[in-house]
């Protein structure tokens, strides 16, 4: 996979390369060119961001395709996807190039913009001939691994293929396409790309289990459905997934000790979250609940974010984690910190206070000084954060980085609230070990490794925080005011 991704930026700086903006347009003032020369001399010795915002600056006021595609070059350089996504949208505007709306395209996925990505998708695919189609969509499916939200990426990428699949040929965009159907429920699509693989490939083992399981787990053709995944299992005996998808249908038949059997061996052969998700569905089915949580623990303990574990968990259990007395909207934790950062031989740290509120998606955090007074706030939505500290703004979409950058603490914001609760934030892996009220009591994730301590009230008494870092081991402990109701 990072082959493939190395070979996307290649590909990608070659198509910079091959429309080098080199020759000066003759358009151009002397005072422009002269810029532009300050530019070229400022990014030799280092300053980028100003030659990156001299030559955006002179595109949209000349409309210059040519130096919004330097700006982009320097900003890709430079390694500032969102900067260089800036400026690509203006050399898309003004060239109106082949190669500039595939440039757009591809910034636009790796900075996650994957609904933005899918008019500028079709448009360019629409002007590509069949092989050259096939060429340009194998470029894009790598960065579907690196997608943050893959619901998003793969809806996005459903109607950016609908058009054009029916000249597809190329089996693994194919199988791309039916899944990115199958996640916006178009199950026709997702057939119909599917039988097209096994129409060239009779014995392709994951079409066959895509198809099955997609049966299977809709509850339609159950017999057909074991009749594709038994064929898939012969195929490879030792694919634990297929092995999961055979089980899963085979419950779904009512043959419950069978699927049993078969998850079990799946789950020992591949210890992972949504294959003891559906073990611990089928227990649980089967009145075996002691051994359904047991099967569930340990699967938080692998990935507590798997969402096909967290469905069934909500589903079956609703009311397995005991509710926190004290919550109402919004949400609030008042509390000290004090951070220890370094080694044996140099350690730093520093403590204060911190309220965070949590209200309609919205995570604010103000962080105090030992005495009282005010450090920051930060305010952190999904898709941005910002600190404000005295008169000063600063924002960026990554809340951990910006506490970092402005304020030299190593503070876990991005989150938050979520943790506060006991609960993983969405987009990443997280483990999970509960008590014995299956409270959560350690978690890790984002690196972290935590500790919970709860009150008989259910509420957060304290928490702490470890991960290493290139400044040492960090230590952070949280003290909670508690509430009485």
């Amino acid at each position: 996979m990072k082959r493939k991704i190395n070979v996307l930026i290649s590909t990608l700086l070659l198509l910079i390369s091959l429309n080098s903006w080199g020759n000066a347009r003759s358009n151009l003032s002397a005072e422009q060119m002269f810029q532009i020369l300050a530019s070229e001399i400022g990014l030799q010795r280092g300053e980028a961001a100003l030659a990156y915002q001299t030559y955006l600056s002179l595109a949209r006021n000349s409309q210059d395709p040519q130096l919004a595609q330097r700006a982009m070059e320097i900003a890709i350089l430079g390694n500032a996807p969102e900067l260089a996504l800036d400026a690509a949208k203006l050399w898309d505007e003004f060239g109106q190039k082949t190669e500039a709306k595939e440039v757009l395209v591809t910034l636009l996925m790796i900075n996650q913009r994957w609904s933005d990505s899918i008019t500028p998708a079709t448009e360019l695919l629409k002007k590509l001939s069949s092989d050259k189609k096939e060429k340009q969509i194998a470029l894009w499916r790598p960065l579907l691994a690196k997608a943050l939200d893959e619901d998003a990426a793969l809806k996005a990428f459903f109607h950016i293929l609908k058009p054009s699949i029916s000249q597809i040929n190329d089996v693994e965009i194919l199988y791309t396409f039916s899944l990115s159907a199958e996640k916006g429920g178009q199950f026709e699509d997702m057939e119909k790309s599917l039988r097209k693989i096994l129409f060239k490939k009779p014995n392709d083992k994951n079409a066959l289990n895509a198809l099955g399981y997609s049966l299977a787990d809709r509850g339609i053709r159950l017999k057909e459905a074991v009749a594709l995944l038994d064929k898939a299992h012969k195929v490879d005996p030792e694919d634990a997934y297929i092995l999961d998808s055979l089980a899963w249908a085979n419950y779904k038949l009512g043959h419950q000790q069978q699927a049993i059997t078969q998850l079990q061996l799946a789950f020992q052969n591949k210890p992972e979250a949504e294959i003891g998700a559906h073990l611990g569905e089928v227990l649980w089915g089967s009145n075996k609940k002691t051994e359904a949580e047991l099967i569930w623990r340990q699967s938080e303990l692998i990935d507590a974010n798997n969402k096909t574990l967290k469905e069934t968990l909500n589903r079956l259990w609703p009311d397995r984690v005991p509710s926190v007395t004290s919550i109402k909207a919004p949400q609030l934790w008042d509390g000290r910190f004090a951070i220890k950062i370094g080694n044996a031989s140099d350690t730093k740290g520093g403590s204060g206070a911190f309220t965070l509120t949590h209200e309609n998606q919205i995570d604010v955090l103000d962080i105090r000084n030992p005495l009282g007074g005010a450090l920051a706030k930060i305010t952190i939505s999904a898709s941005n954060a910002k600190l404000e500290s005295g008169d000063k703004v600063f924002e960026s979409v990554d809340a951990d980085t910006l506490v970092q950058n402005y304020l030299g603490l190593p503070l876990p914001a991005r989150g938050l609230s979520k943790w506060l609760n006991g609960e993983a934030r969405i987009g990443a892996p997280a483990s999970i070990e509960r008590d014995a009220l299956n409270r959560t009591k350690k978690m890790v994730q984002d690196s972290w490794i935590m500790t919970f301590g709860w009150s008989e009230k259910n509420q957060l008494k304290k928490m702490e925080l470890k991960r290493d870092s290139n400044m040492g081991a960090i230590e952070i402990r949280l003290i909670f005011e508690t509430v009485d109701d």
